[in-house]
């Protein structure tokens, strides 16, 4: 890590590239301090960059009739996404806000879980605001953008789902660091990967299901487990993190995660 930017990992597909670790750096040191309160930057986004949104917008959206939770469906047209450019962080963050008290938070890459479920706690998302590589426009090893707004965002204009993720962030004030990291699994099996039953159907509600063509696929296939979430189970799971889920918790609302959640809080 040189400054603030994160360095890449050898598996990612943009190591080799010269040009796009050029301008994955160039976007990252547009982010401000973490917890300064500054807007999101305007980043002029190119056309190959654009283009690697359409891909994936494009695939996605035709998943998400059949895969997403209604709400999220509800939602998503309401941010009024377009496949031909990238969103910018600064507009989808004054749509959060406006809906949910919400902000987005540019971040240069990874931050800590406690620094993360921190602003959670405080309805701050950090994001990143670069794109994956083109030539890979739906797998990304990292958090981008597109994992950021196609998964998230649409999600966190959601009341229950805001009050879920302030929820979990609220556990993590006075959590010691074993703690934190349950909290972290509990993220990821809710924010990130949770599924819920809708008229009898599972649905994604999950920003990781939602913003993975593959994934989204594979999660609804019925080759997956989905055991009902209960987070004192949950917490000690463990999970991979560079193939797709074989395990999923299901709930029949996100109210219910919710109020499971706002239970083990309280039990900390």
């Amino acid at each position: 890590m040189t400054g603030h930017i994160i360095e890449l990992e050898a598996d990612h597909p943009g190591f080799s590239d010269p040009d796009y670790r050029r301008r994955r750096d160039e976007i990252a040191v547009m982010a401000p301090p973490l917890n300064s309160g500054e807007p999101p930057k305007i980043v002029d986004y190119s056309s190959t960059e654009c283009a690697t949104w359409a891909t994936v917008f494009e695939k996605l959206t035709a998943l998400y009739p059949t895969h997403a939770c209604r709400e999220f469906v509800a939602v998503i047209d309401d941010i009024g996404y377009e496949a031909g450019k990238v969103p910018q962080l600064y507009d989808v963050s004054r749509f959060l806000t406006e809906r949910t008290g919400f902000s987005l938070q540019p971040v240069a890459g990874l931050v800590s879980a406690r620094e993360f479920l921190g602003a959670l706690s405080r309805r701050v998302f950090c994001a990143t605001q670069y794109i994956r590589h083109h030539t890979e426009p739906l797998y990304t090893p990292e958090p981008d953008i597109v994992h950021e707004l196609m998964g998230h965002a649409p999600m966190l204009a959601i009341t229950e789902f805001a009050d879920l993720s302030q929820k979990i962030g609220e556990g993590s004030i006075k959590a010691d660091d074993a703690q934190i990291e349950q909290l972290a699994t509990l993220y990821w099996f809710t924010i990130e990967y949770g599924v819920l039953f809708q008229e009898g159907r599972l649905r994604a509600y999950g920003a990781g299901l939602l913003s993975s063509f593959g994934e989204l696929e594979h999660a609804l296939s019925g080759k997956v487990e989905i055991r009902p979430f209960d987070p004192w189970s949950a917490k000690d799971t463990a999970y991979p993190i560079t193939s797709y889920q074989p395990l999923l918790w299901s709930v029949n609302s996100i109210r219910e995660a919710f109020e499971k959640m706002e239970e083990f809080v309280e039990s900390l």
